[in-house]
């Protein structure tokens, strides 16, 4: 979708604000200042009013984790898994970092959990990822992917090199010729 302010501001009108909303504070998962600044600048110009909420990584994590975030937040998920690792932890109300949920999408993953045939459980799944979709139950910003090599002549990826880091140490990475 393009970039277009005064649609934004158009369309907040059309559901009653006509002079915008105040969104309270903005909560960004740290290390990535300049995506929070934008994301918050972009709001505020299309008359969603946030102001930008500045936390330590492990007081981000424990209040995310303990569902203390208020009003807007912006995360980042990089953790190893499958689609249903990631509904487990995200999308169904019991998950760690889930802020509610829905008794179909708990019921759906709980049908997943069990199913032996790959097939089904492989629609279970797609069901639940479009059911949250539809649901708008998050508002991608971007999606990141990190420069990973490994292969034959890869003799040293250092992709584990920096616990819990996306980013591979690309001056480290050893190569044969």
């Amino acid at each position: 979708m393009p970039y277009d302010p005064k649609k934004a501001k158009q369309l907040l009108a059309e559901a009653g604000y006509p002079n915008g909303l105040d969104a309270g504070d903005f909560a960004a998962i740290p290390g990535f200042p300049t995506v929070a600044e934008s994301v918050m600048n972009d709001l505020n110009a299309a008359g969603i009013r946030v102001r930008l909420r500045q936390m330590e990584r492990a007081a981000f994590y424990a209040d995310w984790q303990a569902k203390k975030l208020r009003g807007l937040f912006m995360t980042g998920a990089g953790n190893s898994g499958n689609a249903a690792s990631r509904v487990e932890a995200f999308m169904q109300s019991k998950g760690p970092y889930a802020y509610g949920g829905y008794p179909d999408i708990d019921e759906l993953f709980a049908q997943q959990a069990g199913e032996r045939d790959r097939t089904k459980r492989e629609a279970l799944l797609y069901k639940i990822q479009q059911l949250s979709i539809d649901r708008v139950m998050y508002a991608p910003i971007f999606d990141l992917r990190a420069l990973m090599g490994i292969g034959p002549r890869v003799t040293k990826h250092t992709i584990t090199d920096v616990w819990m880091s996306p980013f591979p140490s690309y001056e480290d990475f050893e190569i044969t010729r």
